[in-house]
């Protein structure tokens, strides 16, 4: 609803109880954002987040991103991130995310409402990802704000601490 109260969340009858306090992520969010690593330009970006879930108490995730040019029409990919998010006891959160770049990433967080926030546990390399070189540390804030979905990255790679380096507005499709 433009200029409304937000949507109510709808929980399915499927899911699982673990699951009740993420359920304001499940479906399909699309938007844009914008990417700024220290030493870079910044660049927009558009964005497609998927949360589901297959009847067990472990929301699957994936996200792809794509350069947008200054017409907003996309243009080549950027990256793509799947995992899992899994609640802990309470409203704890364990989250395991894996790129192509040759990065998994452990992170613990906590749901507060519709407030997502995590830090990384462990992050994971490979000899060589070229996108992070030296990665180190990672946090995630993610929201519910109007109805949509709206999150911000921060990364510490390089021995430089944690910065934001990425952050968007995704809105349910």
């Amino acid at each position: 609803m433009a200029g409304g109260t937000p949507a109510p969340v709808e929980i399915p009858a499927d899911l699982p109880a673990p699951l009740v306090p993420l359920a304001w992520l499940l479906g399909t969010w699309e938007g844009a954002g914008v990417s700024g690593f220290p030493g870079q330009e910044e660049a927009r970006f558009g964005q497609e987040v998927v949360f589901s879930h297959d009847g067990r108490p472990v929301l699957s995730y994936v996200s792809r991103t794509w350069l947008l040019d200054e017409d907003g029409t996309p243009g080549e990919p950027l990256t793509t991130e799947t995992g899992y998010w899994r609640p802990l006891d309470g409203l704890g959160l364990e989250v395991l995310l894996a790129h192509p770049d040759g990065v998994v990433e452990a992170y613990l967080g906590e749901v507060d409402g519709a407030k997502v926030e995590m830090r990384t546990d462990v992050v994971v390399a490979t000899e060589s990802p070229k996108d992070h070189p030296g990665y180190s540390a990672g946090h995630r804030l993610y929201g519910r704000v109007e109805g949509d979905l709206m999150w911000v990255y921060e990364l510490a790679a390089q021995d430089q601490p944690l910065a934001p380096v990425m952050s968007a507005r995704l809105k349910r499709v």
